[in-house]
């Protein structure tokens, strides 16, 4: 049961850490044995136009 808690405690973990991404969840045989925190970060790109004389 501790060992449960722990998991859990880590996956809120990660979902409160991740602003823009994804968790992952990997169950093999019923249980849990693996979580990943994917975060995404977007860059705005501003295209700057030359007017040529």
């Amino acid at each position: 049961m501790k060992e449960e808690k722990a998991v859990f405690e880590e996956i809120v973990k990660f979902i409160k850490e991740v602003h823009f991404g994804e968790v992952v969840i990997t169950i093999h045989d019923s249980e849990i044995v693996q979580v990943e925190k994917r975060e995404k970060k977007r860059f705005k790109i501003q295209k700057r136009l030359h007017k040529q004389s």
